[in-house]
């Protein structure tokens, strides 16, 4: 687990962040869970705060080049509530993004086989349609 994390850690290092986006991060939080029945901003006694609480689930949301502090995170919270860790990504370049989630999907899936790990996605056309990817 230590190497993951350390793994982790320096890849989140070398992705430069993107300064401007759609909206901001905590929107889409508040919109996706709100749709879900989840609780948003659920503070851990050591601080911390899990995006979204659903009963199952854990849920860490972070713009796309962000992925591999979305794994730590969610990975955290999960453990943190005993609930399953959730990334969901934030794709507001799809195309661009596409490389993050697929880095992601590799890590989690491929190859450390995080068990109950899932991923998702969003997209800023939800405030637009009000649906939900």
């Amino acid at each position: 687990m230590r190497k993951i994390l350390l793994f982790l850690l320096l890849i989140q290092i070398s992705i430069p962040a993107h300064a401007k986006h759609q909206y901001p991060e905590k929107e889409y939080q508040q919109y996706w869970c709100e749709k879900q029945g989840g609780e948003t901003e659920y503070a851990l006694e050591d601080g911390t705060r899990v995006d979204c609480l659903l009963p199952n689930m854990a849920i860490e949301f972070d713009f796309a080049p962000k992925w591999a502090e979305c794994i730590g995170q969610a990975l955290y919270y999960g453990k943190k509530t005993d609930r399953n860790p959730v990334c969901i990504l934030i794709m507001e370049e799809p195309l661009k993004d596409e490389k993050y989630l697929n880095r992601l999907k590799y890590a989690v899936n491929e190859e450390y086989k995080i068990p109950d790990f899932f991923v998702y996605t969003i997209k800023p056309d939800i405030f637009q349609k009000k649906s939900c990817h």
